[in-house]
């Protein structure tokens, strides 16, 4: 038995599909699709790109572009700051980073551009 998670709809977003035989199928909206694109959708890579449309990758160095305040301190990221090694992540704030002086964080890729 196969006890891999079945993928959310494509349509309505549904936790709740299930397999029928070649096909899976979305009982909230009724959405069909193929088992062929459920794993071409699963294989697929999040591109994550500064705030001029460059790539960015694991190991990049970035430079911040704006003055950011950060939650809960009176600290602040200074324009120009270089960022080495980043670490690309899902969620709200796309990089991990550990600042010079600061410590680790998380940045939007909006706010740095690849050095």
């Amino acid at each position: 038995m196969n006890t891999a998670p079945l993928p959310p709809c494509p349509q309505c977003a549904s936790e709740l599909s299930y397999h029928d035989g070649s096909q899976f199928v979305c009982p909230e909206c009724g959405h069909e699709w193929s088992s062929e694109a459920a794993v071409e959708a699963a294989e697929e890579v999040r591109i994550v790109r500064d705030a001029n449309g460059s790539e960015l990758k694991d190991g990049d160095t970035v430079t911040v572009i704006k003055d950011l305040k950060i939650k809960g301190s009176s600290l602040v990221v200074k324009v120009g700051t270089k960022v080495k090694n980043i670490r690309l992540t899902d969620g709200d704030h796309d990089i991990d980073c550990k600042i010079d002086g600061i410590g680790a964080m998380g940045l939007k890729s909006e706010f740095v551009k690849k050095a």
